[in-house]
């Protein structure tokens, strides 16, 4: 796993483990958690070979742990998760967001939850990047 380059195929247990989609009572990899998002996010298309057998292009792992940040981390809905999958320009709404902060009523609520949502677009481009 580790001795891997880092544009080698990963299996689906691989994926889980590395992002942590482990069951804490039995230990086991979460993998259905990941060939579900894969019915509801056409952005990851692994490569099936063998067997059904599922392999992960750097870029699918990159996505996938997108969608396990927006998910399971920020608590957003799959319907979410898919608009700021589906936007290319992320950093057109994040600075969209930025200008209705500044525009908007006084509201403390509104601008944390925009503020939220600038901080999540922030750390999907780190994850995109890195």
């Amino acid at each position: 796993m580790d001795n891997k380059i880092n544009n080698a195929y990963k299996t689906i247990g691989e994926v889980a483990r590395e992002l942590g989609l482990i069951n804490p009572k039995n230990g086991n990899l979460r993998t259905h958690t990941i060939r579900f998002w894969e019915t509801q996010f056409k952005q990851i298309r692994p490569t099936i070979r063998a067997g059904n057998r599922r392999y992960y292009s750097n870029k699918d792992f990159k996505i996938i742990k997108k969608v396990k940040f927006m998910l399971k981390d920020q608590g957003l809905t799959i319907k979410g998760a898919k608009k700021i999958l589906n936007d290319e320009s992320l950093s057109s709404l994040d600075e969209s967001l930025k200008l209705s902060v500044s525009e908007s009523v006084n509201s403390n609520s509104i601008k944390k939850k925009i503020t939220n949502i600038s901080k999540i677009i922030k750390e999907l481009k780190k994850i995109n990047n890195g």
